[in-house]
């Protein structure tokens, strides 16, 4: 996990609205929610750096600093950290905007690692920068 700081790293990838379906009998947002946002959220960024289809291969551990609430808006950020030949590990924040107070707390972050794959889902070369 990275040092928690008051501003998120990385570009804004996914805005999205928690809702009470997606909540456990808590009222909080599960957890596979938002990992599922943040999936959604590295492969944009994946594909946008492989010029092509990319798939999420491994997940660094997460922790949960914090809860989201229903209402809540899941703000989601991404970093591309390192390219490989056909391999990419992107960085990934979940920030949370608080309902009523609009105040933004960082939820978790994680590396997700992405291979760009070909039409037949074998892994491809990942096209050098501006490329």
């Amino acid at each position: 996990m990275t040092i928690e700081t008051n501003e998120p790293r990385g570009e804004l990838t996914v805005r999205t609205g928690a809702m009470p379906a997606d909540t456990n009998a808590n009222g909080d947002i599960f957890g596979g929610w938002v990992l599922s946002q943040m999936d959604q959220a590295g492969g944009m960024a994946g594909v946008e750096r492989a010029q092509g289809r990319v798939v999420t291969i491994a997940v660094d551990a997460m922790t949960f600093i914090r809860p989201v609430k229903v209402g809540d808006v899941l703000c989601v950020y991404t970093q591309v950290e390192w390219v490989g030949r056909t391999s990419m590990k992107i960085h990934i924040e979940a920030w949370a905007r608080r309902f009523r107070t609009h105040t933004r707390e960082k939820v978790t972050d994680a590396t997700f690692t992405f291979v760009a794959i070909d039409e037949n889902g074998r892994p491809r070369p990942v096209p050098a920068e501006g490329g």
